[in-house]
């Protein structure tokens, strides 16, 4: 969902919502997290883009995959806002994300990314990292 908002310069809406969950009908659970990554990370954008930025040397957004792109942004929401979800399985799951629809490249430029955004913020926890 984020890919498909990003390409077409669309914020989530009720609309593009409800247009969306009728195509993949999850369960309810998944929905409601889901909607929640979605809407939290268009709220947190500017935040979270100016934190790409930061932490991405020598690359400015407008230069990323759109799948590395928007799996960092998600990643970034979950470690900035989600305490319940330690930042070492977001990371990991943002990686295995990355292999699965990125590029060769994704999973290492994700990884980078994520733990140099992990040591900026003071959110590295304790659990392993791996690419």
């Amino acid at each position: 969902m984020l890919f498909q908002l990003d390409i077409r310069k669309e914020k989530p809406s009720s609309v593009v919502l409800k247009h969306f969950w009728a195509e993949y009908q999850p369960d309810d659970e998944v929905k409601a997290f889901a909607e929640e990554l979605i809407k939290g990370t268009y709220k947190h954008l500017p935040e979270i883009n100016k934190l790409i930025h930061a932490c991405a040397k020598n690359w400015t957004i407008d230069r990323m995959a759109v799948v590395d792109r928007n799996v960092l942004r998600m990643a970034i929401y979950e470690i900035l806002y989600r305490m319940d979800i330690p930042t070492s399985v977001t990371i990991n799951e943002a990686i295995e994300i990355a292999k699965k629809y990125g590029t060769e490249e994704s999973a290492s430029f994700v990884n980078g990314i994520l733990d140099s955004v992990a040591r900026t913020t003071g959110k590295l926890d304790e659990g392993k990292i791996e690419s």
